[in-house]
């Protein structure tokens, strides 16, 4: 682990720490970076890199300069993330965390936003998300299970779930689940779920947006959708009995039917007409029918190598969406 940077003298001390994941290089990570360092309130942000110990990780100085802190956090492995996410929690300085992604871009007045929003008694508060590759159906079927019910336009309120892997934390709950943060930050429902049963409240703050890539290739994106549903089912029967565990092994072919319901919900509030959802439902039964099947097989054998498979696919995903396609920052 490198030591952080210390806040510049006389500056305000870091009041949101903004966490990235690359398994190799500082490129990966720069263009979210750039992102970031475009905030309003850059000089209040502290930048934590969490990398692979064999990484080289050459940070440019000269870009990161405007932020109040930067650290690289260097782990054994940062597959599966959820070590790595829970590893970067324990290393940050600030009172909030957030999540960010190498294929996720955040735009002007997200870290703001964050920051205002956290001053009210929430325990996590996440971003309106916008389809940054929308030329491909895969990307739009991709998008509206993943973050369909937070997609812009929204308006301010408390929900029950935020979008994973991309929502702010108070640092000082996470840190109160002690070692089972590295198996909750895996599937972040699972801990949105436990923090709702808590008695928190979760707030969906549309002033924050963020730009989400999306798998656009049918290969990429059936498998993608197999081994996210098989990591979820797992984590969340970690503690169930085995009787539990069987019920809902059975009754997964019924979330498919549940689940298209609500999607077909979100993308009827994007106002993008009937031939919109006409050409996107086809590719939504695949993939709702593909994450019900990783989720029975996780519920009923656990997550075998799922969370392996699904950090091979997230690195890097222009990779994974359409030849020339440009993503929206």
């Amino acid at each position: 682990m490198s030591e952080p940077r210390p806040t510049p003298s006389g500056g305000p001390p870091p009041a949101l720490s903004v966490v990235l994941i690359t398994p190799d290089t500082f490129e990966t990570v720069r263009q979210t970076t750039r992102c970031v360092v475009r905030q309003s309130v850059a000089n209040r942000i502290e930048l934590v890199i969490i990398a692979p110990a064999h990484a080289r990780i050459d940070v440019d100085a000269s870009l990161v300069e405007p932020l109040a802190a930067v650290q690289v956090v260097q782990l054994p492995s940062v597959t599966p993330t959820g070590p790595a996410r829970a590893a970067a929690i324990r290393a940050a300085q600030a009172p909030v965390v957030v999540f960010a992604e190498e294929h996720c871009y955040p735009a002007p007045g997200w870290a703001e936003a964050l920051i205002e929003a956290h001053r009210g008694d929430h325990a996590a508060v996440g971003p309106a998300m916008k389809n940054a590759n929308p030329d491909t159906m895969v990307s739009w079927a991709d998008f509206l299970i993943g973050y369909g019910p937070w997609a812009a336009p929204m308006v301010r309120r408390e929900m029950d779930l935020l979008p994973g892997h991309n929502s702010s934390y108070k640092r000082a709950l996470l840190l109160g689940y002690g070692d089972a943060l590295d198996t909750l930050m895996e599937a972040e429902t699972v801990l949105l779920w436990d923090l709702r049963s808590k008695g928190h409240r979760l707030l969906l703050e549309p002033a924050a947006q963020a730009a989400h890539v999306n798998f656009g290739l049918w290969p990429s994106w059936v498998a993608v959708s197999f081994h996210n549903g098989r990591a979820f089912g797992a984590t969340r029967a970690a503690d169930w009995s085995l009787v539990k565990r069987l019920a809902y092994t059975a009754a997964s072919p019924l979330i498919p039917i549940v689940r298209l319901a609500r999607t077909l919900g979100h993308a009827r509030r994007l106002g993008r007409g009937t031939w919109f959802l006409a050409r996107v439902v086809p590719t939504l039964c695949v993939g709702l029918g593909l994450d019900a099947l990783g989720q029975m097989v996780g519920y009923a054998i656990g997550a075998g190598n799922a969370h392996e498979k699904m950090a091979e696919f997230e690195w890097h995903r222009m990779q994974h969406t359409r030849r020339g396609a440009s993503a929206a920052t």
